[in-house]
């Protein structure tokens, strides 16, 4: 078992403005609020890739990076 694993979501801190679409609609509690409100990633070893957060983003401020993604050439 690998312990390097990459991170499956970004969130750009200057697109979002802290709505919270994206926490509400994780199923998996991945996303967190920060000190400002914005959403930041708490939990990325939880994230099932499901692509929620990203189509809920009004600002596309939300990355979900899927495996073929991450493995290309």
């Amino acid at each position: 078992m690998s312990t390097e694993r990459s991170i499956p979501v970004e969130v750009a801190s200057k697109w979002c403005k802290a709505c919270g679409i994206c926490i509400e609609y994780c199923p998996k509690k991945v996303l967190d609020y920060d000190k400002k409100g914005k959403a930041i990633v708490k939990n990325h070893e939880a994230c099932i890739k499901c692509g929620l957060c990203e189509l809920r983003c009004p600002d596309f401020a939300i990355v979900v990076k899927k495996e073929d993604e991450s493995n290309e050439k």
